[in-house]
This record gives structure tokens, sequence and C-alpha cells, in this order.
């Protein structure tokens, strides 16, 4: 563990606020503790600290109105008294350090990994404005990602932002892991959301593994805890996110996953009064959505960048409900995993003629470019015609296109499944070969 310098002693000290203005508790109504005293103090967002007798919870503010505010606690509100005091603890924020690499936290920045931690110099907010639209850079670089598949037909850049679609036990996380490993980047932050405390134990040992501990943080909110907790991971990634990249450092987020997030947001807003719609979610989760995404992407002259994966869990594949919709509007790109294609046994169970990266053409040359379409083309007939194909009534020779993608079928298919170890030149050189046979002078 890293030693604090005088500096770093000197920023904690001048975090620590002496006088804090204080309220009592007026009303616990539901989910919701009224409160009097802070309505000249509290803004939207802010923390506050209950205190009832020898026990304390946070709160965070999330309505106003006349002499009372709205708190909604972190956990149930069971002990707390009228009369009990409140503490009015100001916006949250987290101090990222560079020794955070390597470590498990939760959504307020304190370890969950048993050992302490180190608070950087700079306090950051949880909810801060993107760079300039007008002083952004485009997209960057393409990215080895240590998947064949990733490498060529559905690449990623530099400060790209893409959503990964997947039901629950199809291979979402396991693929999330393996571009955190393998995935180009100086840094990488991890969010998990909601998931349960045994995966999460799960997800850091076996899947991620110390390799990509090491270039890691991780925020985490399990399953068990509140809805502020679980909305509030997303926003912690982002801002940890924020500081390596200000450093001038490509950082990877993987953030798993905004499903999580935004049914964690629907629960908050519920219980602050805001009315249901969009199948039961409320009308502000649209511009949260765009403005957590909006955070990440390229940064400005000085700046790093932030490239992002979501992740969307669609019950029944519906890539039409209100989350998958909302976020394929704004993200650069998106990959689908099928639940058919991981029951036969290929993964990562990557759709792709249903995903679609945005870095194309331009993230490619002229040549790659055609052999992608080659691919695409060889990939959509057979799935045209792959009942027909199966049942054995299809004859050869009847179509010169389907007869090719007979052909290459198998080696495409397990192309997409492969893992690739050169970076992207030989990821290509390896579709090349999945397409030689008929009609491979096409390419």
């Amino acid at each position: 563990m890293a030693n604090p310098s005088l500096d770093h002693l000197i920023a904690e000290l001048r975090a620590v606020d002496p006088v804090r203005p204080m309220g009592r508790v007026r009303a616990v109504e539901g989910g919701l503790v009224r409160v009097s005293g802070l309505s000249d103090h509290a803004a939207m967002g802010d923390q506050v600290r209950l205190v009832s007798g020898e026990d304390t919870a946070t709160g965070e503010v999330v309505a106003l109105g006349g002499d009372l505010i709205s708190v909604l606690a972190d956990r149930a509100a069971t002990g707390l008294s009228v009369g009990d005091r409140v503490v009015h603890l100001g916006p949250e924020k987290i101090a990222p350090d560079e020794s955070w690499l390597g470590r498990v936290i939760d959504p307020t920045g304190a370890p969950l990994d048993g050992a302490p931690i180190l608070s950087g110099m700079e306090r950051r907010p949880l909810v801060s404005s993107p760079p300039p639209a007008a002083s952004r850079r485009g997209f960057g670089a393409r990215l080895s990602t240590g998947r064949c598949v990733c490498d060529t037909m559905l690449p990623l850049v530099r400060g790209q932002r893409v959503g990964l679609f997947a039901g629950s036990g199809v291979g979402k996380s396991t693929l999330l892991a393996k571009l955190a490993q393998g995935l180009e980047a100086d840094v990488v932050v991890i969010a998990l959301a909601g998931e349960r405390g045994r995966e999460v134990r799960h997800f850091i040992d076996k899947v991620l593994g110390s390799r990509g501990m090491a270039r890691s943080v991780v925020v985490t909110a399990t399953s068990d805890q509140s809805a502020l907790m679980r909305r509030k991971a997303l926003s912690t990634a982002m801002s940890v996110a924020e500081h390596f990249r200000d450093a001038g450092k490509h950082v990877l987020l993987l953030a798993d996953s905004i499903t999580r997030f935004a049914e964690a947001h629907r629960e908050v807003a519920l219980t602050a009064g805001e009315a249901a719609s969009l199948r039961g979610y409320p009308p502000s989760l649209p511009h949260l959505i765009a403005e957590l995404v909006e955070r990440a992407g390229p940064g400005g002259a000085v700046q790093g960048d932030i490239t992002a994966i979501f992740s969307i869990l669609v019950a029944g594949s519906d890539m039409e409900e209100p989350v998958a919709d909302m976020l394929r509007g704004v993200l650069d790109g998106h990959v689908i995993l099928d639940r058919e294609i991981a029951e036969r046994g290929r993964f990562p169970a990557i759709d792709v003629l249903r995903s679609v990266s945005r870095s194309l053409p331009d993230a490619a040359s002229g040549e790659e470019n055609a052999m992608i379409s080659l691919a695409r083309r060889r990939m959509g007939a057979y799935a045209k015609n792959a009942l027909m194909v199966q049942a054995g009534l299809y004859q050869p020779g009847s179509d010169p296109e389907l007869d090719a993608a007979i052909e290459v079928w198998p080696r495409l298919d397990a192309f997409v499944g492969q893992s690739a170890h050169d970076g992207v030149a030989a990821s290509f050189e390896a579709l090349g070969m999945a397409l030689l046979g008929a009609g491979s002078d096409q390419i």
C-alpha cells in the first residue's frame, strides 16, 4: 500500500469541515425522511448523515419544498425517530489516486478489500460535465482487443462507447473480463452495480484474475445494497475514470450494467414522487443515461480518452425495451450476444450480423473493409438459408453465393470465438484464412 505524503495529509485536512449545518427529523414516510432546518443549505443530490443515538446512516436529498427537505437513506430507516439529528454534508465527492489501481472500493470510495486506502489530492464530484463538445477530439486509433472478431468485424477505437446487449447467462461478464485483460489501455475502471456478492468475488478472483486486477479499479455495489448505492456505483466509476483521463491516460471503462443502474434510479425517482412512464421508468431516465454516457469518449486537447463498454441486460432478447432503446441512440456501436449461439457452445456468443461498430469504415483500410464486407455477406447468406441447408433441402450448385457461404461458414463461426494474441494484423490474417475457399478471389 502506498504511504501518504505530506501533500496527501494536507489535502485530507482541507477536506474536513469543522462546522456543518444540522437539522432534525420531522417525519418518516415510507422510504422518505422529512427533515427540517436545512432548507437554506441543502441542494438536490447533497449528502446528509442521519444520527439516531449511536447509530448513523447516510442519505441523499431527493426533493425540496417549503420548510422541509426529503431525504432517501442508503438503508432502511428502522430506528429513526422524530427529533433525531440530520447533519448536512454537502455534495458528495471522492478523491481518486494512482494507488487505487488493484483495489476494490464501494461507491463512496471506501475500500472493500480489507486494506486502508489513500485518498488523492483532488476531490471530484460524482456528477460532472463532459469536455466541451467543440474542443473534444474525434475517435483515436484502432485498439487491439484480444478477440479476433473485435479486432476486425466489430472494431473498437480509442474513445469509442459501445453497448454490450445480452440476456442473463450468455457470457456477458466473461467477455467483459476478457476485454479488461486484453484491450489496450493504461487503466481499467470496472463498475459492478447490483451484482450478487458471491459473483463479485468470483469475477475478481477467477474471471478477471491478478493480471486484470493489476491495472484496474473495481467499484461495486451489491444487489442487497440500497438503490442509492447501486445507482451511485456507475457515477463513482465514471469519476474515477475522469481522474485518470485528466492525467492524460487512456482509460477503459467497463460498466455492468446500465440496466441495473436504470432500475436503481427508478426506485429512487418513484420514492421521491416522480411519475412513472416509459414502461414504468421515470421521465428523468433518458437524460440521466445520456449524461452518464456523454462523460465517456474522447477527451479535450490535453486530456486522455475514456473508451467505454456498457452492458445492457435484455430480457428475452427484447432490443426494443426502454433501456436498450435509449442506449442504442447515444452509443457508437452495439454488440449483441445471442442465447441460441451460447447454447450451441460458441463463446463469445456474438451475433455478428446484428452487431454494429460505428467506427467503420474509417477504422479499417480499403482492403480490410472489403474483407469485412465479404465475411458479412457470407454469414448473412448462410443465416438466411440455415434451416433449408440443415434440413438437407438445398441442392449444391443452385446458388454460387450460398455454396461459398456453406463452405466457409464453419471457419467463420470458429473465427468469431477466437482469441487474438498478436494484434490486429494477425486477426485480419485469421479472417482471411477463414474466408479462403470458393469466392476467395473477391477479397
